[in-house]
């Protein structure tokens, strides 16, 4: 297929995600200050988008209480950065089994399953402009442990989303992802053009080969928006690939660390980085505005 290369580029920053990262770098934000600190710094360097999971502020483990993600999304937006908000709804889908012998009961430590309005909940106090639809089930690393999305919660959360005029980020981490996301927009509980972030290099989802890669982009239909990433080493090299397939960039400490060999880096660092390879294609980063523009979002107040 010939190059369609992206001229006006979105930088996404995933600032600390859910992953066990907490101890392998001090740059890895836990409390909802220093998550929101870390995204304006990101927004700062570059960044139109913020995507944002919390954390436990003692511990760094994952969390999906309203009430931090209440006071994350409060500081950013005391703070007049202007920059668009993107909110993960991924968390209450996990599932660990016990032993292969044995699977269930399940195991309480990484199970952790609610139902969709409870996943939804935080995105209806907080009102950002974007936030995460996990588009289907998968296994990951982990020997047991399942991210689960079935049809029908998909379609509850959904809905919700699009009743709160929130615009969902499509995750898609396999090519049944976008088939089943196409789905959802032909039903109508999804508006199109649709926004989709590919995630690529997530064992075990679609490997990040270049080939892999063009599939991927090849199964987005052509009037939708989407980004890339991928993990650790590989993440600065599909800031090349995605602009160059013609679409967006995300990067942060959600999926990689370092800055380079033996140097941890920090959020707003991977951010500069990103740009300046956008930059140097002859594309021009685009602010937050512009991609409210783009993606027809509506910047709002949180409900009282």
């Amino acid at each position: 297929m010939p190059l369609a290369m992206n001229r006006e580029v979105f930088i996404t920053c995933a600032v600390t995600g859910s992953g066990g990262t907490q101890d392998k770098s001090p740059h890895v934000p836990r409390s909802p200050k220093q998550i929101a600190d870390s995204a304006i710094e990101a927004a700062k360097a570059g960044a139109a988008v913020v995507h944002c999971h919390v954390r436990d502020p003692e511990t760094g483990a994952p969390s999906r209480d309203p009430g931090l993600f209440r006071e994350l999304t409060d500081r950013i937006r005391d703070s007049e950065t202007d920059v668009v908000l993107n909110l993960t709804a991924g968390m209450g889908g996990d599932i660990t089994f016990g032993p292969t012998e044995r699977p269930l009961p399940l195991s309480e430590a990484g199970t952790d399953m609610a139902g969709a309005a409870e996943r939804v909940e935080h995105v209806k106090q907080c009102l950002p402009e974007i936030c995460t639809l996990d588009c289907g089930t998968m296994n990951f690393a982990e020997a047991d442990y399942v991210m689960t999305n079935t049809p029908g919660m998909l379609q509850a959360m959904g809905r919700m989303m699009t009743h709160l005029g929130v615009k969902p980020e499509i995750e898609a981490f396999d090519t049944g992802h976008l088939w089943y996301a196409k789905q959802l927009v032909k039903e109508g509980i999804l508006d199109s053009p649709a926004l989709v972030q590919l995630c690529m290099g997530v064992p075990w989802g679609a490997p990040d080969d270049l080939n892999t890669f063009m599939a991927m982009v090849n199964n987005v239909p052509e009037d939708w928006t989407f980004s890339a990433f991928s993990l650790g080493r590989n993440q600065m090299p599909f800031v090349a690939a995605s602009v160059l397939a013609g679409g967006h960039v995300r990067v942060g400490l959600e999926d990689n660390l370092m800055l380079d060999r033996g140097v941890l880096a920090e959020n707003w660092q991977l951010v500069e980085r990103a740009r300046e390879i956008i930059e140097r294609l002859g594309a021009r980063v685009i602010g937050p505005q512009e991609v409210r523009d783009k993606l027809g979002l509506v910047k709002r107040a949180p409900q009282a």
